[in-house]
């Protein structure tokens, strides 16, 4: 629990994805601290709570919001757990394996693992001009035109958000998530 008193501390909405990453471990799990694909997962879940599509996102009111994990996926079953108990405004999460930047445009969030690091560009640009927000993990991925980009600094998950892509995208990033980023 001191984790989570830290958390509190230093950055309430990180409380929040922790608490929802460690509702989902067993008692023994949630003695050890998350892993960094934990938070990363609890993270894309919230992301989607703080960004406002253009109707022309979604198919139907009920739609899904899907996240797309392009490449390996390196959240074991964190992602897709987070994904079957919440909503993204009010809408169902579906987790999508995606293989092909073709595959992309369908999505409405997309991780690029740093697995993927050799088609980060090529799948930003699979969707470039879409209401896709873009989440990556390699450090070129805002030189890349990536939208939130995961850094690791003092052991802890942080993010950077490129709030130009977005807006570019026709998606508006609330100012909630925007000044828990770090700067670059």
């Amino acid at each position: 629990m001191a984790i989570l008193d830290r958390a509190i501390d230093r950055m309430p909405w990180r409380c929040l994805a922790i608490a929802g990453v460690i509702s989902l471990l067993s008692p023994a799990q949630a003695q050890d601290r998350p892993t960094d694909y934990q938070v990363k997962a609890a993270f894309l879940a919230k992301f989607g709570k703080f960004v406002e599509w253009p109707d022309t996102a979604f198919a139907t009111s009920n739609t899904p919001v899907i996240i797309g994990v392009f490449g390996d996926d390196p959240f074991g079953d964190a992602l897709t757990s987070l994904a079957e108990t919440d909503t993204i405004n009010g809408r169902p999460i579906e987790v999508r394996d995606i293989k092909t930047p073709a595959e992309l445009a369908g999505c409405q969030v997309i991780f690029i693992p740093a697995s993927a690091k050799n088609s980060d560009r090529e799948a930003i640009d699979a969707v470039a001009g879409l209401p896709v927000l873009t989440v990556g993990e390699t450090d070129e991925f805002h030189d890349a035109g990536g939208m939130i980009e995961f850094i690791i600094e003092n052991n802890q998950v942080h993010f950077r958000i490129r709030n130009e892509a977005a807006r570019a995208a026709g998606l508006k990033i609330s100012s909630k998530l925007l000044i828990l980023a770090r700067r670059s």
